[in-house]
Parts: C-alpha cells; sequence; structure tokens
C-alpha cells in the first residue's frame, strides 16, 4: 500500500471516517505507545520535575494520554480537525490547537520545557503546490525555525518518523542545524526490519553538557522483550471507550494544579483538605 502522506494532505486524509479509524485500531494504539515512551527516554527529563510538553501532531490524543499518565502537563497541535475532534470526544486532558506546522508556531518564546512528535515529520517532506512557500525545505526552515524559538534554553525536542530515504534524514537535520538546533539521528534496532524506528533527538542549548549528549540506540532483542511487557502492562488500564485509566492521587493532583497555575489557566480549583480524596460511591 501507498504511504498515507503520498496519498494525500493530512488534513484531508484523516477525515472523520480515517480518524476514528487510525484511534480504535489496536496496533496503532500499541506502536503510538512505544514510541512515546522511547521519545519520553530521549528526552531525559529529570525526574519528578514537572514539565510543560509539546505534542507535535497530536492527532486524536494517543500520546497526549501516556504525557498525562506520567505527570506531564502538555499542549498538542495538529492540522486534521478531525483527528482533534476526536480527541476532544475523548476528553484528553491536553490544549489542543488547530495548526499547520509548516507554518510554524506562534507560541511565546521559551513555552515548553520539551516537544515530541509522532509519525508527523514526513508529512512535511511533501509539496502541496508548486509556490515556493509549499516546497519541503521551505516549511522544514518555518517549522524548525519557530520551533527553536518556543522551546526554553536548555531543552529537546524528539521526533520519531518514517524517512524514505538518505536524503530525506540530511535534509530533515541540516536544516534543523541551521535553525540552532544540536543532536542529530538515533536509530533504534537497527538490523531488524520489523523493529527498526528512527529518532531525530534535537537539542536547544550547549551541547557540551552532559544533559545535551546524542543518547544510545538501542540494540537486540531483550529491550523489545521488556518494550512488549511494558506496553502490554499498559494496555491491561484501558477502559472500554479506549482511553486509558491512570491513578492520580493527591501529590500528582496538585503538582498539576500548580503548573496550570504558573500557565496563568483560569478557573483552576482551590486547594482544600478535599482534594484527592476519594469519594464514597453513591447509593
Amino acid at each position: 500500500m501507498s504511504r498515507p502522506e503520498l496519498q494525500a494532505p493530512p488534513e484531508i486524509y484523516y477525515g472523520d471516517t480515517e480518524a476514528k479509524k487510525y484511534t480504535t485500531n489496536t496496533r496503532n494504539q500499541q506502536i503510538q505507545a512505544d514510541m512515546t515512551y522511547r521519545a519520553l527516554e530521549l528526552l531525559n527529563l529529570l525526574p519528578g520535575e514537572p514539565a510543560f510538553l509539546l505534542d507535535i501532531g497530536c492527532g486524536s490524543g494517543l500520546s497526549g494520554e501516556i504525557l498525562d499518565e506520567e505527570g506531564y502537563a502538555w499542549a498538542g497541535v495538529d492540522i486534521a480537525p478531525s483527528m482533534l475532534q476526536v480527541a476532544l470526544e475523548r476528553e484528553v486532558d491536553g490544549d489542543l490547537f488547530l495548526q499547520d506546522i509548516g507554518q510554524g508556531f506562534g507560541f511565546r518564546p521559551g513555552s515548553f520545557d520539551g516537544a515530541i512528535s509522532i509519525s508527523v515529520l514526513q508529512w512535511l517532506l511533501n509539496a502541496e503546490t508548486s509556490h515556493p512557500t509549499s516546497s519541503p525545505p521551505h516549511r522544514l526552515n518555518r517549522f524548525f525555525t519557530t520551533l527553536y524559538s518556543t522551546l526554553r534554553n536548555p531543552s529537546r525536542a524528539v521526533f520519531q518518523f518514517y524517512p524514505s530515504s538518505d536524503d530525506q534524514i540530511q535534509l530533515i537535520t541540516s536544516i534543523a542545524q541551521k535553525a540552532g538546533f544540536g543532536g542529530g539521528v538515533i536509530v533504534d534496532y537497527p538490523n531488524s526490519k520489523k523493529a527498526k524506528k528512527v529518532f531525530l533527538c534535537l537539542f536547544v542549548g550547549s551541547s557540551s553538557s552532559n544533559q545535551q549528549q546524542l543518547p544510545k540506540a538501542l540494540e537486540g532483542e531483550v529491550e523489545d522483550h521488556a518494550r512488549f511487557e511494558r506496553r502490554r502492562e499498559k494496555e491491561k488500564k484501558r477502559d472500554r471507550s479506549g482511553k486509558r485509566k491512570s491513578v492520580k492521587d493527591r501529590n500528582w493532583i496538585l503538582k498539576k494544579k500548580e503548573l496550570y497555575r504558573q500557565r496563568g489557566k483560569e478557573s483552576v480549583p482551590r486547594d482544600s483538605k478535599y482534594t484527592g480524596r476519594k469519594r464514597r460511591p453513591a447509593f
């Protein structure tokens, strides 16, 4: 079958039917979960530290739910209205924005502590019209330049994507470097046709810092099995609607509310002795 990005622009390809089909497909859910966990590992965030992350190409919120489970506040952008509508129907916790990332971002400088993107970058490599501003280099330049501005210093952005050639990888990395990013490409399980995954790990800030060293790629079968087991345990926590169940104790709730207050979000409930207390079932 032809790759999705070669069939139609994402906002057209992911119409109402395709958006719902993608979201409810168990295999898609598993793959998305694996790649999101790996992206978080590559972000190398400090354990226990709250962070505000950007999910680029957030779709229906499959990755966002994992960010929420891990205790991160997040905002998501996507170009497909149908995908965002499914995310709203699933009541994901992140702030959602309809955005063509090829036109760049309008967030304030230093808004985010990091960014992840799953299966999105390859969509920017296909020109939709003959207009110069629709060319892949122009869209990539606008994307990386504005993304660099919206991330704090230091921080990271991690992209999982599906390049069709080494030339595409070279084009993407060269434009990202011109925008100011450090870092490079990581290929997990390079000798496996089935498990091979390509990640672009970008740094904002000095590359001399230990926190800004390019991580090692995953190899072998042991890691594969461990990640499968972790994924399976996570899948057991899904309820019938497909939304992940998560245990949110008092400390988690207080930390999340404080993040919202720092971001200037209105109508954050005040803290009290009842915050996070389990309610008795109604009879």
